[in-house]
């Protein structure tokens, strides 16, 4: 199958990309590098360095390339960004993911397999979260997430369009060629793993008084490999599954103190972590109910412990401690 990916020059869209060429697809990236690294992009992969903002590229790209499918991924993603400025994420989530739908119905490109997230619920009612859960995001990163979820089911009435929505919890762990490299670094794991190589001074816990066991954050973390599978197989069987949403987790929470004890024994070091002010935007609890992914396409994670996920994000940060080279 021929597959465009955009964002695979980011974290889980390069790991996504890097497992379905493996699976034989033929991958066409497009990226605009702008937060992606071109290293991270998997080699076999035809790469197009492209905003989804440029129309004229984009339907180029579409109009001169046999596409079957498209997963989505490009994005703005950084949480505490999207309390400073909602307004970069409502142009890039919503109004450039509307682009690249346009770019599809002009194309005749009918099938997407698109990468939202657990944020859509907010602050949840009940834990773990099924799929039927409220949406209220209470951060415009989870609310634009929403919105386009909303506006692939309004393409789907009007122009045919199959889609699959894939809800992740904390997407963590590594391949072993690729990991997590932001340029703007804000996630728990690599921070931890920074402070464990003494890239920073100490880990920062931020906030210490949700309504928790221990007073921080409780997250779902699941490994990169497992959510890019869970895309795989969403893309053979989008005709089958059209229309749905699948949360994407372990169905275990895990405190901040506790990823960073684990850490520790993965690593044998004594991580330094002090205690600091609550990130805005962030939801005290959020943990998946994955029935619904594990029934509907036979999914089942092969990294199902904090531990195995933070091994292979610790080895690929001992083998790449600076992360991507630049071009």
């Amino acid at each position: 199958m021929n597959v465009l990916v955009t964002g695979a020059a980011g974290y889980v869209g390069s790991v996504c990309a890097e497992v379905l060429i493996a699976q034989g697809h033929h991958v066409i990236v497009v990226d605009s590098l702008v937060e992606g690294h071109r290293a991270a992009v998997p080699p076999g992969c035809d790469f197009r360095k492209c905003d989804l903002f440029d129309t004229d590229q984009l339907n180029k790209i579409f109009s001169t390339s046999k596409i079957d499918a498209v997963m989505h991924f490009a994005a703005e993603a950084l949480v505490e960004k999207s309390m400073r400025e909602p307004s970069t994420f409502y142009r890039v989530n919503v109004a450039g993911g509307i682009n690249l739908l346009d770019a599809m119905m002009r194309n005749n490109v009918k099938k997407i397999v698109f990468s939202s997230t657990a944020a859509v619920y907010g602050e949840p009612k009940q834990v773990p979260i099924l799929e039927d859960h409220p949406k209220a995001p209470i951060n415009p990163y989870g609310q634009t997430k929403w919105i386009f979820e909303t506006i692939l089911a309004d393409y789907a009435r009007y122009a045919g369009l199959k889609h699959v929505s894939f809800r992740y919890f904390n997407a963590a762990g590594a391949s072993a060629e690729r990991g997590e490299a932001h340029q703007t670094e804000t996630h728990v794991i690599p921070k931890i793993l920074e402070a464990a190589a003494g890239q920073i001074a100490k880990f920062e816990i931020r906030g210490t008084d949700y309504a928790t066991p221990d007073g921080t954050c409780v997250r779902d973390y699941v490994h990169i490999l497992d959510i890019a599978e869970a895309h795989a197989r969403a893309l053979t069987e989008i005709d089958r599954v059209s229309g749905e949403a699948f949360n994407v987790g372990n169905s275990r929470g895990y405190s901040i103190r506790e990823v960073v004890d684990t850490a520790r024994r993965v690593t044998g070091l004594p991580i330094p972590a002090v205690e600091a002010a609550r990130r805005p935007g962030d939801p005290a609890v959020l943990v998946a109910d994955a029935a619904k992914l594990r029934r509907t396409l036979n999914w089942e994670p092969r990294y199902s412990t904090l531990e195995a996920i933070l091994s292979t994000a610790w080895k690929w940060k001992q083998a790449y401690p600076k992360g991507y080279p630049e071009a």
